[in-house]
C-alpha cells in the first residue's frame, strides 16, 4: 500500500473540526406540540459538548411557550421548560423570549421559568450578527 496525500475534502473536514463555531438558535414551536424544542435542546447540548459556542437561544411565535414555568407535562422527564432552565443555569446560555410574541400568548415575568428573559426582536438580530450560523427549529 502506498502513501497518498489526503484529498481536498479530508483537509477541509479536518480544518472544520478544529474550528469552534458560534451558533444562535431560533425556536418557533411550543415544547409539547412539536419535536422542534427537543431537537433544539439536543442540538444546543451537542454543540456545547463539541466545544462550540451558543450565542443565544431566541424563542419566537409559539416557541415562547418554552419559557412558561406553569407548563405541566404528563411525564417529568419530558419537561422541556425545566430542561431549558437547566441548560441556562449549568452552561450560562442566554435564553431570550420575544416580548410581543410572549404578551400575545399570556407570558409575563410572573410566569417566566428560571433562566429565561423577555426582550425584543433586536436580540435576535444581534445574535445573527454575532453568530457564525443561525439554526431554526420548527420553521
Amino acid at each position: 500500500m502506498h502513501w497518498r496525500p489526503p484529498d481536498d475534502r479530508t483537509v477541509r473536514h479536518a480544518q472544520y473540526k478544529e474550528t469552534a463555531l458560534k451558533f444562535a438558535l431560533l425556536v418557533l414551536k411550543a415544547p409539547f406540540q412539536h419535536q422542534a424544542s427537543a431537537s433544539a435542546l439536543a442540538f444546543a447540548r451537542a454543540s456545547l459538548d463539541q466545544g462550540h459556542q451558543l450565542v443565544r437561544v431566541f424563542f419566537y411565535e409559539e416557541g415562547v411557550q418554552n419559557a412558561n414555568r406553569l407548563a405541566a407535562p404528563s411525564a417529568p422527564d419530558t419537561n422541556l421548560v425545566h430542561l431549558w432552565s437547566n441548560l441556562a443555569s449549568e452552561q450560562g446560555v442566554d435564553l431570550v423570549v420575544c416580548a410581543s410574541a410572549g404578551l400575545r400568548r399570556g407570558l409575563r415575568e410572573a410566569n417566566l421559568a428560571p433562566g429565561f428573559r423577555i426582550s425584543g426582536l433586536g436580540q435576535l438580530i444581534e445574535a445573527t450578527i454575532i453568530a457564525d450560523r443561525l439554526v431554526t427549529f420548527g420553521g
